[in-house]
Order: structure tokens, then C-alpha cells, then sequence
């Protein structure tokens, strides 16, 4: 073993590495059976097909859909979840760190889709594992030039008041549809989510079939019938686009290039207000080109009593794009390198510090 006084440390201003080896130690020990707890609860939570899945804490697996989706901000790819950060190098006395400068994320209603069902994920307060569909670090300058920044990400940084010019590191990750996923969560009565109401940032996205055709959906414009003023309904009652027809309607206007403008039919026989608006069209091309019609979002439960989310008792709620196998595996060299690799770095910062103050 080494002498202790060979351990003294000549600058004061160092002792502070073995103080945070200390620190981080005790961190890695507890984290290590955190991860030992998390890797025992998936051992312990069988595995549910999704229709015959019951009440409470459940693991099941499948593959990401849904009728909307969003646009990610960097890679622009349809997605139904997506997380944007971006980093800055920045100096921090002598040494340069990168600081995270801008985080975003966004998700619309989706599912996931086993051979024997579908059921309806809220994403809010999960813990992530997804896989990285996007990372790149950018830099400027007159000794080095490093790749175009795409116009999606200098936006990006844009909006959230960053300088492209610096530089910069951004990470992106997606549920994209068709994804694999695995979910630990706690199935549950749905608390209110209305999935027939889209959000106002989300777009209808296309569809797959059983047979590999894709259904690709397409807003028409909603067919208005009014009758005379007499006859409308209550303002409250009506949509913004009868609000629009009845007031043309009012104002004696009946040119079809006027009501086309408005995003409005051409105005057509008189009938009783407040007929149901047509449905989005949707149009499945196969392999074969044959096209089929049918409503974007029939195939799903737009009012689903049950949610998969996190719990309000068990508030476990993991989301990976891993396999329960991988999941496990890596759980369990984690553990056991924090378990045993936590009390190691504490015992020798500690063995440090006290041959630095001559206690040994």
C-alpha cells in the first residue's frame, strides 16, 4: 500500500474531487438499487396482452399508431411524441461544459397495438427510454466548419432565443408510428380524455391496414345547409363555419366564388340547419392500386374507458423502445457496476481525504 503522505494534496482547491467522489458514490450506491427495485418490478409484473390486461399496474408491448400525429421541430418526421434539447458549449471558469439551453417536447393521443387489441397512452410523466432519431453537433468558424445546420433546428434554437452561431449540440427523440414499445404503467379508468377532440397543434396522419396498404386522410371542406334566418339555430349552438354561412346567408350573398373563399360549399338546396358535417374522406391505396373509402379514424376507440398511465398509487410509468429482454439485461449490469462500484469510489476519496489531514 502506498504511504499516506504520498495521498497529501499540495492545493487545497483539490480536495473538492474527493469530496464529490464521496458524493458521488453514496448517489451511484443508492441509484444501483433503485435500478436492482426497477429491474425486480418487471420480473415480477407478468406480461399482459392488451384485451385481457386488468385493472392496475401492467407491462405490455406493441406498436405505436394512432389517428394524429405532429411534425418533430429538427428532423421534421411524423411522430406521435417528441422530445428536442439543444446544448451550448459555454466557458465555465477555465474549462468549458455544455449547458442545456432549450428542451421541447410535444405529444398527441396515441395507441399501442398488439395482435389482440389496442389501448390508449398518456405519455405525460413517463419515464422515457427512446432511441435518439436525431444528434449532431454544429460549429462555425474559421478553423474549422462543421455540417450545414438544417433549417428545422436553426429554427429551433431561434424560438427558443439561441444563437446558431455558437455551438451548438441538439439530441431529438421520437415515437414515430410503427414503433415498438414497451410500457410499464397502471391501466386505469379514463379520467376525461376525449380523443374525438384533436389538439390544436396536430395533424390527421396516415393510416396502415392489415393487407400493408397506407389510408392517407384529407380534409374536405364541411357542407353547410341553412334555410332562411328564421329557421337558424342558436348562435351557441352552431359552428364557427355556419356562424360564417349564416351571416353570408344574411347578407343576401349567394355567389359561389364568395362562399368558396369563406372555405365554404356552394350554397345548396335549403334544408334545416345544423346537419351533421362530412366526415374526412380517407383513401386507402393498396399494392394492387385498388382505393377504398372509409372515415380516418373509425378504426380507433375515440371515447376509450380505460388509459394506460401513470398511476396515482404506483406512480411507476416506463416507456422504452426496448424489448422486457434488453430492458433486463441492461438493468442488471447497472445495478451491480452502482451497487459495487458506488462504495469503492466512495471508500477511496474518503482514504484520500484522510491521509491528506494525517488521520490514518
Amino acid at each position: 500500500m502506498l504511504p499516506a503522505a504520498v495521498l497529501v494534496i499540495s492545493d487545497e482547491r483539490l480536495l473538492i474531487w474527493p469530496v464529490l467522489g464521496i458524493a458521488a458514490g453514496l448517489y451511484w450506491f443508492y441509484k444501483g438499487f433503485r435500478l436492482l427495485q426497477r429491474k425486480r418490478l418487471i420480473l415480477n409484473t407478468p406480461t399482459s396482452k392488451i384485451r385481457s390486461a386488468s385493472m392496475g399496474l401492467v407491462e405490455i408491448s406493441g406498436l405505436a399508431t394512432g389517428p394524429y400525429a405532429v411534425t418533430s421541430p429538427m428532423k421534421r418526421i411524423e411522430c406521435y411524441y417528441y422530445k428536442s434539447m439543444a446544448w451550448e458549449l459555454k466557458q465555465r471558469g477555465k474549462n468549458s461544459e455544455w449547458v442545456k439551453v432549450a428542451e421541447e417536447s410535444l405529444h398527441v393521443p396515441f395507441y399501442v397495438e398488439d395482435n389482440t387489441d389496442k389501448v390508449l397512452v398518456d405519455p405525460r410523466g413517463a419515464e422515457m427510454d427512446l432511441h435518439c432519431d436525431f444528434q449532431e453537433q454544429y460549429h462555425r468558424s474559421f478553423l474549422f466548419e462543421g455540417p450545414d445546420m438544417p433549417v428545422g433546428v436553426s429554427e429551433f434554437l431561434v424560438r427558443h432565443g439561441v444563437d446558431p452561431n455558437r455551438r451548438i449540440k441538439v439530441e431529438e427523440y421520437c415515437i414515430k408510428p410503427k414503433n415498438f414499445l414497451f410500457v410499464l404503467g397502471t391501466l386505469s379508468q379514463n379520467p376525461g380524455l376525449d380523443v374525438s377532440v384533436a389538439p390544436a397543434w396536430a395533424k390527421r396522419c396516415a393510416l396502415g391496414t392489415a393487407d400493408g396498404a397506407s389510408i392517407e386522410i384529407t380534409e374536405e371542406p364541411q357542407v353547410i345547409r341553412l334555410s332562411s334566418p328564421s329557421l337558424s339555430a342558436p348562435a351557441g349552438e352552431m359552428t364557427q363555419q355556419q356562424k360564417i354561412a349564416a351571416a353570408l346567408v344574411k347578407a343576401g350573398i349567394s355567389s359561389p366564388g364568395a362562399w368558396t373563399a369563406a372555405g365554404l360549399s356552394v350554397p345548396p338546396v335549403p334544408a334545416q340547419v345544423g346537419t351533421k358535417p362530412v366526415a374526412p374522406a380517407a383513401t386507402a391505396r393498396s399494392s394492387s392500386g385498388e382505393a377504398k373509402s372509409g372515415s380516418g379514424t373509425e378504426c380507433f376507440d375515440l371515447h376509450p374507458s380505460v388509459v394506460l398511465m401513470k398511476g396515482t398509487h404506483d406512480p411507476t410509468f416506463f416507456i422504452s423502445w426496448r424489448s422486457q429482454r434488453e430492458i433486463l439485461a441492461s438493468l442488471g449490469w447497472k445495478s451491480t457496476l452502482m451497487i459495487w462500484g458506488g462504495p469503492a469510489v466512495t471508500l477511496a476519496s474518503l482514504y484520500v481525504l484522510l491521509a491528506h489531514f494525517g488521520w490514518l
